[in-house]
């Protein structure tokens, strides 16, 4: 068997102001089952919970984990997090990748110690029009520079003109290509993993058990360098 590591992204459309219904151990199940070594997660919202979904879902993976804050109120903070059952080989770095005065958006880069060896993780999720995903694209492209790294998360890249495919290609051109939104009726692709020429998926799904839990579908694959 070739040796490989398991990975996982998913925006869980954590708004839980906006959507009180937000079931976390469901969202908790739905990674436990599918056991992923790193798991990147987009949308989650402490703002106005007494409990912290942060930390919740951290212990659903492991105790390694780095948060993206992007937005931090005194009510709680909304952004994404990057969790592994493997420990960092360095301290991750974040990256504001925001564009001029749209949403703040963050990239997460950690160096993760794995099994198969030492693999570079960078998770984000990029802006939603197509100027802004272009140069936050070509900005975590530039975050590409050892040879075995996975990019993942919440791309919204779903037109074909300044595409993030494009911007990633020369560094990543290996990608899944599982539609994930919305959820009930997938018909769009943006929620992607992508990795380098060295690297290959051997295999990628998604879930439709999530969409009880999630207006996106998460995308796991297991990939090999």
């Amino acid at each position: 068997m070739t040796p490989s590591i398991r990975v996982m992204t998913w925006n869980v459309h954590g708004t839980f102001n906006l959507n009180p219904d937000f079931d976390l151990e469901g969202v908790s199940a739905i990674i436990e089952k599918w056991s992923p070594d790193v798991v990147a997660l987009q949308e989650v919202d402490s703002r106005g919970r007494t409990d912290d979904p942060f930390a919740k879902l951290a212990d659903v993976v492991g105790q390694h984990r780095a948060d993206a804050r992007s937005i931090v109120t005194e009510d709680g903070d909304y952004g994404q997090v990057l969790l592994s059952k493997f420990p960092f080989a360095a301290a991750p770095v974040i990256t504001d990748v925001s564009y001029q005065e749209r949403e703040p958006r963050r990239a997460i880069t950690a160096r993760i110690d794995a099994p198969i060896g030492v693999v570079t993780v960078v998770a984000t999720h990029l802006g939603l029009s197509i100027h802004e995903r272009h140069a936050q694209a070509r900005a975590i492209a530039e975050l590409v520079e050892n040879p075995c790294t996975i990019v993942l998360g919440d791309f919204n890249d779903w037109f074909w003109v300044k595409s993030v495919r494009r911007a990633l290609a020369g560094r990543c051109p290996v990608r899944t290509r599982l539609r994930t939104f919305p959820s009930r009726l997938p018909v769009l692709r943006l929620d992607r993993i992508y990795v380098t020429a060295q690297g290959n998926i051997l295999k990628a799904w998604t879930d439709r058990e999530a969409r009880a839990y999630s207006d996106h579908l998460p995308v796991i694959a297991d990939i090999a360098f």
